[in-house]
């Protein structure tokens, strides 16, 4: 089993999420994150003071997955989250090593 991980653009949670559904996601997490990457911040006017915004508002998915179905999950977060701008995003892939259902106790992928 893989953990996908995705770093996106707020405003492409939509997207994505009906993009991972289509291709029979059956779930995944979403935390809203702040962070910079290349974009290092920007600067924003408030009131005529000029303010330095260091970390800007991300949206993290989480998705664990069969190692068959990691390719299509990824492709289709590139199909919705690009924008072709910079601070589109990242993806991660770990791999998981176990996962337990708290509720009936299944383990492995049937758990997922």
């Amino acid at each position: 089993m893989k953990k996908v991980e995705a770093i996106i653009k707020p405003f492409k949670l939509d997207d994505v999420r009906e993009s991972l559904s289509d291709i029979g996601v059956m779930g995944l997490t979403v935390s809203e994150v702040k962070g910079f990457g290349r974009q290092k911040g920007h600067t924003e006017l408030y009131r005529g003071a000029e303010y330095v915004v260091d970390f800007l508002p991300k949206i993290k998915v989480e998705i664990v997955l069969a190692e068959e179905q990691v390719q299509e999950c990824i492709e289709a977060i590139i199909k919705a989250a690009h924008t072709g701008r910079i601070g589109d995003g990242k993806i991660f892939v770990t791999s998981v090593e176990q996962v337990i259902r708290i509720r009936t106790g299944e383990e492995g992928e049937s758990a997922v």
